[in-house]
């Protein structure tokens, strides 16, 4: 594990290159202020003074020890290599002498300058080189307190001496070419320092810029004599008076390092426009505004990434754009493939790129320098004042383009890369456009273009199927394209099925050219990666899900949260995976296609179905503790046990639980699907009996229906009669709320028959339940009571309060539609008893929705109001959509009753609205739309305020 500290340029750590979050900007400080006096302890006060200064709040102290705490969570996956500790009197932050940037620069400064003093300046510029290199900003920018002020004073001190010392180095290493904007800048700072002035003119000297050396001087001797009423000093005067004489003493040591520029065209490198470009449009606007050339002094170069998946089309928009602004740019283009993810070859070196750059400026090869800081150093000071575009296509890598980034504001640099290049935008304040796949216009759009829309209008449902496997990747409608139109008996119809086998996708998509074989381009993203994050990049092909949450990869992964989030940051960060809103990851199909395949070919196998185990495990416990929130008093079931590894999510609140189910239920449909398909049957069937609860309230009977028949054939091959009853039972209830009432009673039937067959009495009451609730939508009233009074019989006997009571409520129902409605207060209030005796929310709402009835039907309307609205408030909070909308219908009938029409009629759009979004069977929602036709036009009464 390698971790690095940095203070200059911003306060960061880095584990093993991903950055760890360190929390709001103050808690950042008390870092710093521990880093900077790195393995000293620094007690309590000190530590409240340097982070608040003068200012500091009462509570300073504690807010500080929060800090502490959570800087020692956040450091927690690098505790080896640095620790915070309580020592007397004080804290201490335990790291390497060189672990931070700002002591490291403290360590080689020295070192340089005992190699320039022995004589060994090739050292000293390496180490001068690389002290220098460290300082990618200001010293803890941002921090404005004394002590911290302080710090960055002298730091700044020490970084201008050492620049110093290294200008004088490299001047008496003749390397004078590479020192002229960095001196001008320092001059600029330091307007007054005749050190930086003397450096300044011998090197424009040496550059073949007397007079501008001799203005110089006499710019410095006005300032400080306006200033500070004195003449420059006699070293200085010397300089001037040998410039003047043109002093052979000032010839540099060897005039064959200096590299005049030689004649050269205007560089105009970008290759062609690519062929029937499509769409883009808001990404090339976006570059527009990203990149628009600058000339102050103190602007940064314009620096933009477009990153994106292989074969998404980043190099095409890159040269889209810049062939469309060549006028921005009067000096010239240049352009580089450095080949950082091409299939075949390694990546090319930045030096090789930048000797080709030189050439095209007009450097001579015969005096160019040799050492390749120094060449960097001569590309910046030819791109100097220039307006060039310089594009990098297809970078691996931050420090493959840093040496290749000019220093003038003048000049704009777009670079297009799989990676998000982290590196180049903290060091360098770049800015990212992330590429993404093709929208669904787009992608048809440009096969159109290739094809000809007359070919995609003449087999539609064949172009809408390719479209759909290529997921919008450009380089896969390409690669069909070129198919088709190379081989003209090749029809739309054939390739989509060639490519509608997942197995063999990839393979449909291959050309035999490595530049453009889909799987190639993919497998160079892939071979990136480190060993670990490869691994769970084919892990994640386990995800039975369109995309999944961190809790449900870490049990997929079976890795600590932590090195989980560092995993997932680098997939990102090669694009191989993509966080498509908040904590929730997914890829293309066609990455998923890929991982599938290295997942049996290159891994072991145990590998994937362990991680397919872990995660299956994890949904159905996580889904499991949800449900019991939902429905705390229903029967449990014993699960499958968790493998090592996993850890199932736990919700503190029904609502909670409510949300994760909203979020989660299509990726679990999709589970138990998958859980079947593989032989994990009883996590099909257990996931299934966890999502009822909730896909029944909110009314998705045709997803219920569905997902139970996966369900049974689970169960069926498991011979688990207790599961098949279940399953037997939600499809009929599905059935029954769908009116296929027909398909109910033989669903029905067999739970019955399986229930008797096994003498399994709970199943048998809750399946006499619910025949009595078929038989009631049937509207035989009579033998719904016969069923429900066994249910109360049967639940009674077990001892099975809760759901007692709801056979009660059912009862009751009963006596209501048969016209005995005292009977049905009767047996609801017993209900309405046990029910708050058990805290059972989902029992109440039902069994009060069932007294409103039996009241209206009393006359007692007031009392049926107060019990409907009772009913609906409970439904809305447990979430029960389809039970308010049947309630609010209900209570519509007591507001036409009374006169309340506009009551009536708000309460029937309220339930027609719900019924819709929760795509009610037509009949229903037919019901209600003949219900608000029969109320008359005008209203006695207004809505109430507080609503029904």
């Amino acid at each position: 594990m390698t971790v690095e500290f940095r203070l200059l340029g911003g306060v960061e750590v880095l584990v093993d290159g991903c950055r760890v979050d360190l929390g709001p900007a103050r808690q950042q400080r008390v870092l710093a202020a521990l880093l900077i006096g790195a393995n000293q302890v620094a007690t309590v006060e000190q530590l409240v003074e340097r982070v608040w200064g003068e200012g500091a709040p009462q509570r300073a102290r504690s807010t500080l020890y929060s800090y502490l705490s959570r800087l020692r969570h956040a450091l927690r996956p690098a505790e080896e290599e640095a620790r915070i500790a309580r020592r007397s009197g004080g804290y201490r932050l335990s790291v390497a002498p060189t672990a931070a940037d700002l002591h490291r620069f403290r360590a080689l400064v020295p070192l340089a300058r005992a190699a320039a003093d022995a004589g060994d300046e090739d050292e000293a510029a390496r180490l001068f080189e690389e002290a220098l290199a460290l300082w990618q900003g200001d010293l803890c920018p941002g921090t404005d307190t004394p002590w911290f002020n302080v710090q960055r004073d002298t730091a700044h001190a020490e970084l201008l001496a050492a620049a110093l010392d290294r200008g004088d180095l490299q001047l008496r290493r003749g390397r004078h070419a590479e020192l002229a904007p960095v001196l001008t800048d320092h001059a600029e700072r330091h307007p007054l320092d005749e050190r930086i002035a003397a450096q300044l003119m011998l090197t424009l000297y040496r550059c073949g810029r007397p007079a501008d050396a001799l203005r110089h001087y006499q710019e410095l001797r006005h300032r400080l004599a306006a200033e500070l009423g004195i003449d420059p000093g006699p070293a200085l005067r010397e300089l001037y008076r040998q410039i003047l004489v043109s002093d052979p003493r000032l010839a540099p040591p060897d005039r064959a390092v200096v590299s005049p520029r030689r004649a050269a065209a205007t560089p105009r490198q970008l290759p062609a426009i690519p062929a029937l470009f499509t769409g883009r449009d808001r990404e090339r606007v976006r570059l527009d505004k990203l990149l628009t050339p600058r000339a102050e002094p103190g602007d940064a170069v314009p620096v933009s990434t477009i990153c994106g998946t292989g074969g998404v089309g980043k190099t095409w928009l890159a040269l889209r754009w810049a062939h469309d602004r060549q006028e921005c740019w009067p000096d010239g283009q240049l352009y580089a493939d450095l080949r950082g993810f091409t299939p075949t070859g390694d990546p090319l070196d930045p030096y090789t790129v930048l000797r080709e750059f030189l050439d095209a400026l007009g450097a001579d090869p015969a005096h160019r320098p040799t050492a390749p800081h120094a060449q960097a150093a001569l590309y910046r000071s030819l791109t100097h004042g220039k307006r060039l575009l310089i594009v990098l296509d297809n970078a691996r890598d931050t420090d493959q383009v840093l040496p290749l980034l000019p220093g003038s504001p003048t000049c704009t640099v777009l670079i297009t890369s799989r990676h998000q290049l982290p590196g180049l935008a903290a060091a360098h304040g770049t800015t990212h456009l992330t590429l993404g796949t093709l929208d669904d216009s787009e992608a048809h759009e440009l096969l159109g273009r290739r094809l000809g829309a007359d070919r995609l209008a003449a087999e539609p449902a064949a172009a809408a199927a390719l479209l759909r496997h290529c997921a919008g990747l450009p380089l896969a409608l390409s690669v069909l394209a070129a198919r088709l139109t190379t081989n003209p008996v090749l029809t739309l119809t054939a390739l989509a099925a060639e490519l509608g086998e997942t197995a063999t996708r990839l393979d449909a998509l291959d050309t035999g050219e490595p530049s453009t074989d889909v799987r190639a381009v993919l497998a160079s993203s892939y071979r990136a990666l480190d060993p670990d994050t490869a691994r769970v990049f084919r892990q994640l092909a386990q995800a039975p899900g369109a995309d999944i949450g961190p809790a449900a990869a870490a049990g997929l992964t079976a890795l600590p949260a932590a090195r989980l989030r560092t995993r997932l940051r680098r997939l990102q960060a090669h694009h191989l995976l993509q966080e498509r809103g908040p904590g929730r990851y997914s890829c293309h199909d066609l990455l998923r296609s890929y991982a599938v395949e290295l997942a049996a070919t290159v891994a072991p196998a145990s590998e994937g179905q362990q991680a397919l185990t872990r995660v299956l495990d994890h949904y159905v416990h996580t889904a499991y503790a949800a449900d019991r929130l939902l429905m705390p008093h229903r029967d449990p079931i014993r699960l499958v046990p968790a493998s090592p590894g996993t850890h199932p999510e736990h919700f503190a609140t029904h609502d909670a639980a409510m949300r994760w189910f909203a979020d989660e239920h299509t990726v679990l449909s999709a589970a138990v699907d998958r859980a079947e398909r593989t032989g994990h049957d009883a996590h099909a069937w257990q996931l299934a009996w966890a999502l009822t609860t909730f896909l029944a309230r909110r009314g998705r009977w045709t997803d219920l229906a569905a997902l139970h028949t996966t369900a049974l054939a689970a169960a069926e091959r498991a011979d688990d009669v207790a599961a098949r009853a279940e399953s037997h039972r939600t499809r009929a209830f599905a059935c029954t709320e769908t009116g296929r009432l027909a398909e109910a009673h033989r669903e029905l039937a067999r739970a019955l028959a399986l229930s008797e067959a096994s003498g399994n009495r709970p199943s048998l009451a809750h399946t006499h339940l619910a025949l009595g609730w078929l038989y009631e939508r049937e509207g035989d009233h009579a033998a719904a009571l016969r069923h429900d009074g066994s249910a109360v019989d049967l639940f009674t006997n077990l001892g099975n309060l809760p759901w007692r009571a709801r056979a009660l409520n059912a009862l009751a129902w009963d006596h209501a539609r048969l016209g005995d409605h005292p009977a049905a207060v009767r047996r609801g209030q017993e209900a309405l008893a046990l029910q708050e005796e058990l805290a059972d929310a989902r029992g109440q709402a039902g069994t009060w929705d069932t007294l409103g009835y039996a009241y209206h039907h009393l006359g007692d309307h007031p009392q049926a109001v107060d019990c409907y609205r009772r009913s609906l408030h409970l439904n809305r909070v447990l979430g029960h959509r389809y039970n308010e909308a049947e309630t609010l219908v209900h209570l519509s009938h007591t507001h036409r009753a009374t006169g309340a029409i506009g009551a009536a009629r708000e309460t029937l759009r309220q339930a027609l609205a719900l019924y819709r979004e929760i795509q009610t069977p037509d009949a229903e929602v037919e019901q209600v739309r003949a219900l608000l036709a029969e109320l008359p036009q005008s209203a006695r009464s207004a809505v109430p305020r507080s609503g029904p």
